[in-house]
């Protein structure tokens, strides 16, 4: 059979999944029914071959199109090298793990094609639907209330975490965080203040530190309430 004869575009979800159901169809007969015929087309000594599920329920041993990028996800490549270095079931079961794969990974590709009410997940575009300009991008990365973008999770003066990330197209957020916080110094070593690392400040004194010349990480200043640097720590225990 010629692979480019048989062909389907379905347009709506119950297409997709009538598609899926026939491919997965010829799949399955390949590897159980016609399991003799499906052995003997996979030789080791010809070239990368893929298993083919057709939406006529047929199925097919053939070497990946030539096209780049082609029509449909491809499928598992060179499924006929490991056939006389495997056990036969445990050759066709990898084959039956990568199949389902390929079967669900040409159901998300119609499904990326179909209107925005139909689509199989409308959360958010598609990469088609953004590459193609049929929708804007609306999930943008989250900001704080202050517009930073720091690579880093800083504590508050009011005991609250702020967790930034980093964006690289906004230059001038980079800027401004620089000039906002470039008198900054660390209260144990005295070193400037820097985006790329952790920092967290003191609720009593208003000094901020570096994670690690206190001993702090990220995640244990989740769990701080009202975090006390050494020095106000041990002001209070002589008080």
């Amino acid at each position: 059979m010629e692979m480019a004869t048989i062909s389907s575009s379905p347009r709506s979800v119950e297409e997709i999944f009538k598609d899926y159901s026939a491919r997965r169809a010829g799949i399955v007969r390949a590897l159980t029914y016609d399991v003799d015929e499906f052995y003997s087309n996979c030789d080791p000594e010809k070239e990368n071959l893929c298993l083919y599920g057709h939406p006529n329920e047929t199925w097919e041993v053939t070497l990946p199109a030539e096209e780049v990028p082609p029509e449909l996800p491809e499928p598992a490549l060179g499924i006929n090298f490991a056939r006389d270095g495997m056990h036969i079931r445990d050759w066709l079961s990898l084959i039956a793990v990568h199949t389902d794969s390929w079967l669900l990974s040409v159901a998300f590709y119609f499904g990326a094609r179909l209107n925005r009410n139909e689509s199989l997940i409308n959360d958010q575009p598609t990469v088609f639907e953004v590459v193609t300009e049929r929708k804007p991008i609306k999930d943008k990365p989250n900001m704080d209330s202050s517009n930073k973008s720091r690579s880093n999770t800083k504590r508050s003066n009011d005991g609250q975490l702020k967790s930034t990330q980093t964006l690289y197209n906004d230059n001038y957020v980079e800027e401004e965080e620089e000039d906002e916080h470039g008198e900054t110094f660390c209260g144990c070593c005295g070193g400037n203040y820097s985006g790329d690392e952790f920092w967290i400040g003191c609720d009593i004194c208003e000094r901020w530190y570096h994670g690690k010349c206190v001993k702090i990480t990220p995640a244990k200043a989740e769990s701080i309430k009202h975090y006390k640097c050494p020095s106000c720590a041990t002001k209070k225990v002589h008080m």
